[in-house]
């Protein structure tokens, strides 16, 4: 449980008591790690630009994709969690099981896709091993720089945000998912 004290509710400003209603708006809630993220308003809008500036060029699948993977190198319950939530709307929840579990074994995704779950994974959980070879087998399967810079930064992004809400304590929020699925999102986090 984090030791910093959100905003109440009734001395919210304007910006920060529209980014609660849009997080009721979209899950019905308001996140913890909204509550304390938005203590810093202006960090918080920096950091919903550069996701968007980011995940504008990937397309959804992609970006949700990295994410999963970025948040299992950095052992994130909180988005491993809020991002199969969100993955859902793009990718059969079977298919999300198999993601969860091993995305290197999941049938659903293509080489390139594993391959680019690799790298973002790697940038969350050793990038200071990192050389020219890893960022070559994205190129190997078909990324062009761009693409790769995208799939860098997103991975990145993820990593940062999820080290700073862990680093604050921030409780974990109940997410709507089956048993199967959470299950699946949270196991790989403990080997």
């Amino acid at each position: 449980m984090t030791i910093i004290r959100p905003t109440n509710d009734h001395e919210l400003d304007d910006r920060v008591a529209e980014i609660y209603a849009s997080d009721i708006d979209d899950q019905g809630f308001v996140a913890a790690h909204t509550r304390i993220m938005t203590i810093n308003i202006d960090a918080y809008d920096a950091w919903e630009n550069l996701i968007g500036a980011i995940a504008a060029s990937m397309g959804k699948r992609r970006y949700e994709l990295v994410t999963l993977a970025a948040a299992l190198g950095a052992r994130s319950t909180h988005c491993r969690l809020a991002h199969g939530k969100k993955t859902l709307s793009i990718v059969d929840e079977g298919d999300l099981v198999a993601i969860a579990r091993d995305y290197r074994s999941a049938p659903s995704l293509s080489a390139a896709e594993i391959t680019m779950m690799e790298f973002a994974e790697k940038v969350s959980s050793d990038a200071s091993s990192m050389t020219d070879d890893d960022s070559s087998r994205l190129r190997g399967a078909g990324f062009t720089d761009r693409e790769i810079v995208d799939i860098a930064l997103a991975a990145a992004a993820r990593n940062y945000y999820s080290r700073a809400i862990q680093a604050l304590a921030v409780p974990v929020d109940e997410i709507d998912l089956s048993d199967e699925l959470q299950a699946a999102l949270l196991a790989p986090l403990n080997r």
